[in-house]
């Protein structure tokens, strides 16, 4: 089973919820405050490469849903 990424947006909580593929949509309550009004985040990966001298740096998912915004999900900035 998946782990989605929710973000509600009454009270602007990000939280995480282990789902059936079937239900990735349906409606959430949100931990905090309990509205139903929760939908699915855009969920990124993060890949990291070793250089030559064994130095680390990221080659995708710099934390940030795209170029735009600092935010990590597009359900708060419309991309």
């Amino acid at each position: 089973m998946p782990v989605y990424e929710y973000i509600c947006p009454v009270c602007m909580t990000k939280f995480e919820a282990l789902r059936p593929m079937s239900q990735a949509d349906a409606p959430l309550p949100c931990p905090k405050c309990g509205s139903t009004e929760a939908r699915r985040g855009l969920s990124v990966f993060a890949a990291v490469s070793k250089g030559s001298g064994g130095e680390s740096h990221s080659v995708a998912g710099t934390g940030s849903s795209c170029a735009t915004c600092g935010s990590h999900s597009c359900a708060t900035c419309g991309h």
